[in-house]
């Protein structure tokens, strides 16, 4: 397959680096259309020939006359129109310098190869993945099957056993009635029947062993399967839920879950039934090597065990506990506020139903924590759990729960060794089951993740950030020190994690280009966006006091929320690029047309902003950058973004307006980019009663955003020309003719 072929195939985010490589000067409508022609030439030798560059340019426009033809037989005139207005700017920049293109086109090959070959890596990882759940899903599924069939032979077995001894019994007692009738008189026929019966009861005992040695590997196997789904296929289960909660993918297979824990419990349960049945065997008729008498001993204790292991390691948090008002931050509870958690009961059996009586504890076992803070919980603390209706689980939920601090003496609180969005509190449940038969009572135990309690919601942001990083680095519930000395981070775990908190919230998430601006900013460019490079929790969401500013996880927060309040629609379009440095910037508008404007946020505000930044060209064609003042979220409550950028003017001389925001990078018309969210214009109802008219008497304003240009500035730069305009100019009167003219003009002033 062709290899523009292959990329067309790639997620959005690799397409959304393969757009950045094509810009007016190549467009990607030539690769498009001539994508077999142009993979079939060796570009890298004809970029060193200046006689073969020739060549291939014109073998090139040949390529496209061919295309307009097809496109006349077509009638597409739009088409034609554009390979025409194509073909004039490619001869208009490459005519006199045909081994530019072709390095040009050299060079978007390779990054064309680097961005295939990195999304072919990750799709083959994401199936990779994805292959081994399935077939690790088809695994557990045949070892529960195979059990379930060992269950089935155990209990055809133990009636087989149990028709042999009635049959012998009954058979045993008969000749012995025989045997007595005959007054100790002995003939052919009894000794025949006693030899039938030593025969049979030989078959007795052999049977005997056999359903022993039966159970005995029905109870290996569930041993087996069971030690698997505790010990991997559950803390796996954990672990993304973890992932889940952060923003990473929804977690899963939990139904899956259930239905491996369920099938073992009734096997044990099944297995605790069928030992009775044998030990009722046992009291019929035993003897010295009887295999039955063994199973008191070693089998009862061994499938009561079983179970309790499998009990104990049922009960979890399917939903981890969360405040109503902020469901995308789990983990993070607030005083006097409710909070919701729901817990499963893995074993999905009707003897379970309303059995468990579930109890809500707060820093239970914890151990003495000098100098953390301590709290009540308030509200039903206690829930029975029951069969819900919408998928036939076991659930209990908590709903109306609350958290109180206790006030030491004197009404203040406790000062620890942590700030209070890094203290981490646990939050547990209890319970216990006692079986009806043996009175055996099973105490059973969740707990939550680690949770954050702040008292107000202004910390909100640092508590997220504490959360964030403790699921990324740990997977022990139990680890409440954890930010005593909290471990470093890779760039690799933390990138995918801050990409996660914008795919979460919105419908984009980061694509490798803003990715990498953020790790030159956590890293510094030296360390050239190392995976492997270490973040320390304090340069993540802290200052050191020599530092001035913010903390960096503050910054994103606040962009965060200027996206979901303001910036929606176009973050979501693609229309912002928003993490890009200033460099970077510049190196992107170059060689764009005058009024190429691009979209990124403020690295100055702290609560969240965005700006423009355009491209206009001097009297001397030299590149001149502008930035507006990044809008606030004050000023996006006032106008929209599409509005400012619509009504956008510059003040020059003589108070007359100009507009210099022209293409949105890399090329697209303002309007066309923003148009779909322009307000229809309203049409005014005719009025059917003329003397009810209200004139308000008010004329309608509009705000508009507009910057000044001070004289001086004024006639250094020229303003924006339209890009017709533009290259017009170009066609009649080369750049250096162009400069000499204004050198000698200035030369005369």
């Amino acid at each position: 397959m062709a290899q523009w072929c292959q990329l067309q195939l790639l997620d959005g985010k690799y397409l959304e680096q393969v757009d950045q490589l094509y810009d007016d000067s190549f467009p990607m409508d030539i690769r498009q259309y001539l994508s077999k022609w142009i993979e079939s030439i060796d570009w890298d030798a004809v970029a060193y020939q200046d006689s073969l560059a020739t060549v291939r340019f014109h073998d090139l426009l040949s390529q496209l006359d061919e295309q307009h033809s097809r496109f006349a037989l077509e009638n597409n005139f739009l088409l034609q129109h554009n390979i025409r207005k194509i073909k004039r700017n490619l001869q208009d920049r490459f005519q006199e310098d045909p081994v530019c293109m072709a390095m040009i086109i050299s060079r978007n090959l390779k990054e064309e190869m680097k961005i295939l070959e990195e999304g072919k890596r990750n799709e083959q990882g994401n199936e990779a993945t994805a292959s081994t759940m399935v077939v690790e899903k088809k695994r557990l599924d045949n070892k529960v099957r195979d059990m379930k069939e060992l269950l089935l032979v155990a209990d055809q077995n133990i009636k087989n056993l149990e028709y042999l001894q009635d049959d012998y019994d009954f058979k045993v007692n008969s000749f012995k009635n025989r045997e007595s009738e005959m007054n100790g008189k002995t003939t052919k026929e009894l000794e025949k029947e006693k030899m039938d019966l030593g025969r049979m009861c030989y078959e007795l005992k052999a049977k005997r062993q056999d359903v022993v040695m039966k159970l005995t590997e029905l109870l290996n196997v569930t041993h087996a399967l069971l030690s698997e789904l505790i010990s991997a296929e559950l803390p796996e289960w954990k672990q993304r839920q973890q992932t889940a909660c952060i923003g990473g993918p929804p977690n899963a297979c939990m139904d899956q879950l259930q239905s491996w824990f369920s099938a073992v419990a009734e096997t044990v349960l099944h297995v605790r039934q069928q030992l009775m049945e044998l030990q009722e065997l046992q009291q019929k008729m035993t003897y010295d090597t009887d295999p039955i008498s063994q199973l008191k001993e070693v089998h009862e204790p061994r499938a009561l065990e079983l179970l309790r292991t499998l009990l104990s390691n049922s009960l979890v948090v399917e939903r981890q506990p969360c405040m109503p008002t902020h469901p995308q931050r789990p983990l993070v509870l607030r005083t006097g506020v409710q909070f919701t958690v729901k817990l499963r009961f893995l074993v999905n059996l009707p003897e379970f139903n309303y059995q468990l009586k579930v109890k809500a504890l707060f820093d239970k076992d914890v151990g003495e924590k000098k100098g953390f803070r301590k709290f009540n919980i308030l509200g039903t603390n206690t829930k029975v759990m029951n069969m819900e209706e919408s998928n036939a689980s076991l659930v209990a939920e908590f709903r109306h729960l609350q958290l109180k601090e206790q006030k030491v003496a004197g009404n203040k609180s406790v000062e620890g060794p942590l700030i209070v969005t890094e203290e981490l509190h646990s939050l547990s449940f209890e319970s216990e089951y006692q079986l009806t038969q043996s009175g055996v009572t099973f105490k059973l135990q969740a707990l939550s993740l680690p949770v954050v309690v702040i008292s107000n919601v202004s910390q909100l942001p640092s508590a997220w950030a504490s959360i964030l990083w403790y699921n990324m680095l740990s997977t022990e519930a139990k680890s409440l020190k954890f930010f005593v000395s909290p471990p470093q981070a890779k760039w690799s775990q933390l990138s995918e994690v801050l990409s996660w908190q914008f795919s979460s919230a919105t419908k984009r998430g980061l694509n490798l280009e803003q990715l990498n601006m953020l790790a030159d900013k956590l890293l510094g460019a030296n360390a050239k966006r190392n995976p492997d490079g270490l973040i320390p929790w304090s340069k993540f969401c802290k200052l050191s006091p020599s530092e001035r500013g913010f903390p960096f996880w503050l910054w994103i927060e606040g962009i965060l929320d200027v996206i979901k309040r303001h910036l929606l629609c176009y973050w979501n379009d693609g229309s912002i690029m928003g993490f890009i440095s200033k460099e970077r910037e510049k190196m992107l508008l170059g060689d764009k047309c005058p009024g190429t404007f691009l979209l990124r946020f403020s690295e100055s505000s702290r609560d969240g902003a965005i700006t423009f930044t355009w491209i206009e060209h001097d009297c001397h064609f030299h590149p001149v950058f502008h930035s507006v003042e990044p809008y606030t979220k004050k000023e996006l409550s006032a106008v929209s973004l599409h509005d400012i950028i619509r009504n956008y003017r510059v003040m020059a001389a003589d108070n007359i307006p100009e507009y210099p925001l022209r293409f949105l990078y890399p090329d697209i018309p303002k309007d066309k980019a923003f148009g779909k969210y322009y307000p229809k214009p309203s049409e005014t109802p005719e009025p059917m009663d003329v003397d009810s008219q209200q004139i308000s008497g008010y004329m309608k304003t509009e705000l508009i955003s507009v910057s000044e240009v001070p004289p001086a500035k004024l006639q250094e730069n020229m303003m924006p020309m339209s890009p017709d305009d533009f290259r017009v100019l170009e066609q009649i009167v080369s750049p250096g003719h162009i400069a000499d003219v204004m050198g000698e003009i200035q030369d005369s002033d």
